[in-house]
């Protein structure tokens, strides 16, 4: 396991209990690097949207126990925050909670001459997800081919 999915899953362990405790939802953890920075991220989720207020009470208890856990090496800048519009879908929870609504799908190369699919998100398993675009076909998309999926939304 890559030292960014170690540090993703113990910081994910920390943080769903102190998320249960508030009732609201872990939507994701990452550790990335942009530029000469690392970022650990978390982002919550609750019914009605997350507040700066719950962001900040789930960023102090994250941060004293990441302080006395110190299990990162690097350092890094800790964000916590709503997942926001473009959240993407990742986990079989969001998958599950996005079944009939509408999705966008970017893919890694052309298929049927594009990389940008827009339709009502249908079927989904572990290799492939099926959206019905507004021409009412179904059309299937491999897992491995998907560079994002994400709720489509109109403004």
């Amino acid at each position: 396991m890559a030292k960014r999915e170690i540090y993703e899953q113990k910081t994910e362990e920390i943080l769903l209990p102190i998320v249960a405790e508030y009732d609201f939802e872990l939507v994701d953890v990452e550790y990335v690097k942009e530029g000469s920075t690392w970022y650990l991220r978390a982002y919550i989720d609750k019914p009605g949207g997350i507040t700066v207020n719950d962001c900040e009470m789930v960023s102090r208890r994250l941060s004293n126990i990441l302080d006395e856990k110190d299990y990162i090496e690097d350092s890094y800048v800790m964000e916590i925050s709503s997942p926001g519009l473009g959240r993407p879908l990742k986990k079989e929870k969001d998958f599950k909670r996005s079944l009939g609504r509408e999705v966008e799908i970017r893919t890694y190369r052309m298929i049927d001459k594009s990389k940008e699919f827009i339709g009502i998100l249908k079927d989904y398993d572990d290799k492939t997800v099926t959206i019905e675009p507004d021409d009412g076909t179904l059309k299937t998309f491999e897992r491995g081919d998907i560079a994002l999926i994400r709720l489509a939304f109109d403004f």
